[in-house]
């Protein structure tokens, strides 16, 4: 079957979908994304994500192309047209077509783009993936969804060329913020569950805002605070949260082993949490 898109009102073969030359996200990188994951037919955290959306285009004072409930309707849309099970539903607002001016257009009108496809389920019993740290070197809005993503793609390839699952940003100070598209956690040699802050510095990611609850009332200790690149590396277990990863243990780091090189105990109670978690989103 082939793909179907949606572009500005029109479902299309995903082949066939574009924008004008004079989009603003292609001359500027000027919109945001969100990416949802799709777990036996239904949205993981629609309402998380489309609040989030609505901080990004606030920050970047984008208008709404459409009232909320009609993009949940276009969503559901995108998923049936796709017959997606599982996968993921990309969407992007960007400022619309203008003449190329860095100011804002006296008339802007945002531009919608929606596509789905088919990604691997959900697994609890996920392997134990490899993170290499690299400088952080991006803009200092890194809590705004933007398209604009060259240094976390540079981030990425990098992983990809040294057999690394992710890459996590580290600032002058040996901090970590977080991964190109993932938030990093680690578990110290005390027990603490540890992930940096909501700030700034890092994207507030959905499913790490899950995992916060799912610790909180389960009696986890959890601390939110920057954590250091050495830290990490003493530190008995690590994973990475998101979208697309979902929670991932993080079994080496830079090379060495993390803990004892597997999957620990906490990561792997986090995941049960996590899958019984998605399971209660079906039932609702």
């Amino acid at each position: 079957m082939s793909r179907v898109a949606y572009v500005q009102g029109r479902y299309v073969p995903h082949q066939e979908a574009t924008t004008h030359i004079d989009d603003r996200g292609y001359q500027f990188a000027d919109g945001v994304y969100e990416v949802v994951a799709i777990h036996r037919g239904r949205l993981v955290d629609e309402q998380g994500h489309l609040d989030r959306l609505n901080r990004s285009l606030g920050e970047l004072c984008i208008g709404w192309p459409m009232p909320p409930s009609a993009l949940k309707v276009v969503m559901r849309e995108v998923i049936r047209r796709n017959r997606i099970h599982n996968g993921i539903i990309y969407l992007q607002i960007t400022r619309g077509i203008a003449p190329r001016n860095h100011a804002f257009p006296k008339t802007p009108e945002s531009v919608t783009v929606m596509t789905a496809r088919s990604t691997a389920p959900f697994d609890p019993d996920v392997k134990g993936v490899s993170v290499i740290t690299i400088p952080e070197i991006r803009w200092t809005r890194r809590d705004i969804k933007t398209i604009s993503l060259l240094p976390n793609v540079l981030g990425k390839q990098q992983a990809e060329e040294e057999g690394a699952y992710e890459a996590w940003m580290v600032e002058e100070n040996g901090q970590i913020t977080e991964g190109t598209s993932s938030n990093a956690w680690i578990v110290t040699v005390d027990g603490e569950l540890v992930t940096r802050q909501a700030s700034h510095a890092i994207l507030n990611g959905i499913t790490r805002l899950a995992v916060i609850r799912l610790a909180t009332e389960e009696g986890i200790e959890l601390v939110e605070r920057p954590f250091s690149v050495d830290e990490a590396r003493k530190a008995r277990e690590a994973f990475v949260t998101s979208t697309t990863s979902f929670v991932k243990p993080v079994v080496r780091l830079d090379g060495d082993p993390v803990g004892d090189g597997e999957p620990g105990p906490l990561t792997r109670r986090l995941i049960e949490y996590y899958a019984a978690y998605l399971d209660d989103q079906d039932a609702a």
